[in-house]
Protein backbone atom coordinates (compact mmCIF):
# COMPACT_ATOMS: atom_id res chain seq x y z
CA UNK A 1 0.00 0.00 0.00
CA UNK A 2 1.21 3.20 -0.68
CA UNK A 3 1.98 5.47 2.39
CA UNK A 4 -0.10 8.94 2.65
CA UNK A 5 2.14 11.65 2.40
CA UNK A 6 2.31 14.50 5.11
CA UNK A 7 2.33 18.66 4.37
CA UNK A 8 5.65 18.58 5.27
CA UNK A 9 7.05 16.75 2.65
CA UNK A 10 5.96 19.04 0.03
CA UNK A 11 7.83 22.06 1.41
CA UNK A 12 9.75 23.54 -0.42
CA UNK A 13 10.70 28.04 -0.13
CA UNK A 14 8.21 29.60 -2.29
CA UNK A 15 8.65 32.70 -3.87
CA UNK A 16 6.05 34.41 -2.06
CA UNK A 17 4.64 33.36 1.33
CA UNK A 18 0.52 33.98 2.36
CA UNK A 19 0.05 35.68 4.91
CA UNK A 20 -2.52 35.14 7.70
CA UNK A 21 -3.41 35.27 11.51
CA UNK A 22 -4.69 31.95 13.03
CA UNK A 23 -6.95 31.45 15.57
CA UNK A 24 -5.61 28.28 17.74
CA UNK A 25 -7.84 28.41 20.13
CA UNK A 26 -8.49 24.69 21.89
CA UNK A 27 -6.34 23.97 19.10
CA UNK A 28 -3.58 20.99 19.92
CA UNK A 29 0.13 22.28 19.45
CA UNK A 30 2.88 19.91 20.22
CA UNK A 31 6.62 21.63 20.35
CA UNK A 32 9.19 19.34 20.98
CA UNK A 33 12.56 20.44 22.56
CA UNK A 34 12.82 22.77 26.42
CA UNK A 35 15.55 24.97 25.58
CA UNK A 36 15.74 29.02 25.11
CA UNK A 37 13.82 28.72 21.60
CA UNK A 38 11.36 26.58 22.60
CA UNK A 39 10.69 28.67 25.74
CA UNK A 40 10.16 31.80 23.25
CA UNK A 41 7.92 29.64 21.00
CA UNK A 42 5.79 28.43 23.62
CA UNK A 43 5.19 31.94 25.38
CA UNK A 44 4.11 33.12 21.96
CA UNK A 45 1.31 30.42 21.95
CA UNK A 46 0.18 30.61 26.07
CA UNK A 47 -1.32 33.84 24.61
CA UNK A 48 -3.36 32.72 22.24
CA UNK A 49 -5.68 29.88 24.02
CA UNK A 50 -4.13 26.59 22.39
CA UNK A 51 -3.67 23.54 24.14
CA UNK A 52 -0.27 22.85 24.33
CA UNK A 53 2.42 19.83 25.16
CA UNK A 54 6.14 20.22 25.33
CA UNK A 55 8.04 17.04 24.31
CA UNK A 56 11.52 17.18 25.88
CA UNK A 57 13.80 15.08 28.77
CA UNK A 58 14.52 18.56 30.31
CA UNK A 59 13.01 22.15 30.42
CA UNK A 60 14.09 25.79 31.03
CA UNK A 61 13.01 26.78 34.75
CA UNK A 62 10.11 29.19 32.57
CA UNK A 63 8.77 26.01 31.08
CA UNK A 64 8.94 24.20 33.65
CA UNK A 65 6.77 26.87 36.11
CA UNK A 66 4.41 26.78 32.89
CA UNK A 67 4.42 22.82 33.88
CA UNK A 68 3.72 23.41 37.29
CA UNK A 69 0.82 26.44 36.75
CA UNK A 70 -0.78 23.77 34.49
CA UNK A 71 -0.42 26.11 31.38
CA UNK A 72 1.38 23.36 29.60
CA UNK A 73 1.27 19.13 29.31
CA UNK A 74 5.16 17.99 29.41
CA UNK A 75 6.26 14.23 28.19
CA UNK A 76 9.67 14.06 30.01
CA UNK A 77 11.49 12.19 27.06
CA UNK A 78 12.51 12.39 23.07
CA UNK A 79 10.33 12.56 20.39
CA UNK A 80 8.63 9.71 19.15
CA UNK A 81 6.65 8.69 16.12
CA UNK A 82 3.03 9.07 16.77
CA UNK A 83 3.52 11.91 18.87
CA UNK A 84 1.82 14.37 16.63
CA UNK A 85 -1.03 12.26 15.62
CA UNK A 86 -3.52 14.78 16.56
CA UNK A 87 -1.57 18.53 16.54
CA UNK A 88 -3.14 20.97 14.47
CA UNK A 89 0.29 23.05 14.91
CA UNK A 90 3.77 21.65 15.55
CA UNK A 91 6.63 23.44 16.33
CA UNK A 92 10.45 21.94 15.97
CA UNK A 93 13.43 23.10 18.13
CA UNK A 94 15.80 20.31 19.73
CA UNK A 95 18.94 20.18 18.78
CA UNK A 96 19.36 17.61 16.47
CA UNK A 97 19.02 18.00 12.90
CA UNK A 98 17.84 14.28 12.49
CA UNK A 99 14.84 14.48 14.93
CA UNK A 100 13.84 17.78 13.26
CA UNK A 101 13.51 15.93 9.94
CA UNK A 102 11.68 13.36 11.50
CA UNK A 103 9.31 16.00 13.26
CA UNK A 104 8.79 17.80 9.93
CA UNK A 105 8.03 14.18 8.15
CA UNK A 106 5.71 13.38 10.63
CA UNK A 107 3.22 16.83 11.51
CA UNK A 108 0.45 16.15 10.05
CA UNK A 109 -1.05 19.86 9.68
CA UNK A 110 1.00 22.75 10.10
CA UNK A 111 4.89 22.58 11.01
CA UNK A 112 7.41 24.84 11.59
CA UNK A 113 11.06 23.27 12.20
CA UNK A 114 13.28 26.55 13.63
CA UNK A 115 15.67 28.25 11.23
CA UNK A 116 14.87 25.51 9.05
CA UNK A 117 12.17 26.97 6.04
CA UNK A 118 12.64 24.06 3.69
CA UNK A 119 12.08 21.73 6.14
CA UNK A 120 8.54 24.59 6.95
CA UNK A 121 5.10 24.83 5.61
CA UNK A 122 4.62 28.28 7.31
CA UNK A 123 7.20 30.35 8.93
CA UNK A 124 6.83 32.87 11.81
CA UNK A 125 7.20 36.16 11.59
CA UNK A 126 8.65 38.92 13.24
CA UNK A 127 6.01 40.74 15.01
CA UNK A 128 4.98 44.44 16.50
CA UNK A 129 2.50 43.70 19.45
CA UNK A 130 0.20 46.86 20.91
CA UNK A 131 -2.54 45.36 22.58
CA UNK A 132 -4.76 44.11 19.86
CA UNK A 133 -2.75 45.73 17.24
CA UNK A 134 -0.49 42.96 15.64
CA UNK A 135 2.23 44.22 12.78
CA UNK A 136 3.46 41.06 11.14
CA UNK A 137 6.61 41.39 9.10
CA UNK A 138 8.56 39.36 6.75
CA UNK A 139 11.51 38.68 3.90
CA UNK A 140 9.76 35.03 3.22
CA UNK A 141 13.10 33.69 4.72
CA UNK A 142 15.57 35.63 3.34
CA UNK A 143 16.80 37.43 6.42
CA UNK A 144 14.98 36.87 9.79
CA UNK A 145 17.76 40.03 10.96
CA UNK A 146 16.21 42.63 8.21
CA UNK A 147 13.25 41.59 9.82
CA UNK A 148 13.82 42.31 13.31
CA UNK A 149 15.65 45.86 12.13
CA UNK A 150 12.27 46.97 10.43
CA UNK A 151 10.26 45.41 13.57
CA UNK A 152 12.52 48.03 15.66
CA UNK A 153 11.63 50.67 13.25
CA UNK A 154 7.96 49.72 13.42
CA UNK A 155 7.93 49.85 17.28
CA UNK A 156 9.12 53.65 17.30
CA UNK A 157 6.09 54.98 15.18
CA UNK A 158 3.69 52.58 17.07
CA UNK A 159 4.06 53.23 20.87
CA UNK A 160 2.04 51.82 23.95
CA UNK A 161 -0.66 54.53 23.60
CA UNK A 162 -2.15 52.50 20.15
CA UNK A 163 -2.69 49.44 22.58
CA UNK A 164 -5.26 52.06 24.69
CA UNK A 165 -6.68 53.87 21.31
CA UNK A 166 -7.64 50.73 19.89
CA UNK A 167 -9.66 49.87 23.12
CA UNK A 168 -11.60 52.78 22.78
CA UNK A 169 -11.99 52.78 19.01
CA UNK A 170 -13.79 49.32 20.19
CA UNK A 171 -15.96 50.81 22.08
CA UNK A 172 -16.59 53.75 19.97
CA UNK A 173 -17.25 51.87 16.97
CA UNK A 174 -19.84 49.51 18.89
CA UNK A 175 -21.85 52.67 19.50
CA UNK A 176 -21.70 53.88 16.54
CA UNK A 177 -22.86 50.43 14.85
CA UNK A 178 -25.76 50.63 17.67
CA UNK A 179 -27.08 54.35 16.63
CA UNK A 180 -25.51 55.34 13.91
CA UNK A 181 -28.86 53.47 11.18
CA UNK A 182 -27.59 55.43 7.86
CA UNK A 183 -25.00 53.11 6.28
CA UNK A 184 -23.66 56.35 4.30
CA UNK A 185 -22.99 58.19 7.48
CA UNK A 186 -21.85 54.99 9.38
CA UNK A 187 -19.27 54.06 6.83
CA UNK A 188 -17.76 57.76 6.72
CA UNK A 189 -18.00 58.17 10.73
CA UNK A 190 -16.07 55.17 11.03
CA UNK A 191 -13.46 55.88 8.25
CA UNK A 192 -12.83 59.08 10.18
CA UNK A 193 -12.00 58.12 13.73
CA UNK A 194 -9.49 55.11 12.10
CA UNK A 195 -7.80 57.95 10.05
CA UNK A 196 -4.48 59.27 9.60
CA UNK A 197 -5.30 62.19 11.24
CA UNK A 198 -6.83 60.15 14.58
CA UNK A 199 -3.45 58.76 14.90
CA UNK A 200 -1.65 61.81 14.56
CA UNK A 201 -3.53 63.03 17.54
CA UNK A 202 -2.74 60.04 19.66
CA UNK A 203 0.73 60.25 18.30
CA UNK A 204 0.38 64.23 19.13
CA UNK A 205 -1.88 64.46 21.72
CA UNK A 206 -2.62 61.42 23.69
CA UNK A 207 -5.91 58.95 23.86
CA UNK A 208 -7.59 60.87 26.08
CA UNK A 209 -7.71 63.54 23.18
CA UNK A 210 -8.53 60.81 20.34
CA UNK A 211 -11.40 60.02 23.06
CA UNK A 212 -12.50 63.60 22.98
CA UNK A 213 -12.36 63.74 19.24
CA UNK A 214 -14.00 60.38 18.65
CA UNK A 215 -16.78 60.98 20.64
CA UNK A 216 -17.44 64.61 18.92
CA UNK A 217 -17.57 62.87 15.69
CA UNK A 218 -20.03 60.25 17.07
CA UNK A 219 -22.64 63.05 18.89
CA UNK A 220 -22.01 65.13 15.17
CA UNK A 221 -22.80 62.21 13.27
CA UNK A 222 -26.13 61.45 14.95
CA UNK A 223 -27.25 65.00 15.27
CA UNK A 224 -27.34 65.44 11.55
Amino acid sequence: MKRKSTPAEHCFIPESYYPVFLNLHNRKAVVCGGGNIAERKVTALLKTGVKITVISPRLTGRLEREKHKGTIKHLARNYRKGDLKTAFLVIGATDSVETNKRIARDAPNLVNIVDTPELCNFIVPSVVKRGPLKIAISTGGISPALSRSIRLEYEKHFGSEFAMYLKLLKTVRQKVKTHVQDRTKRRKLLQEIASEEMMRIVREKGCKEAGRVMNHLFKKSCER
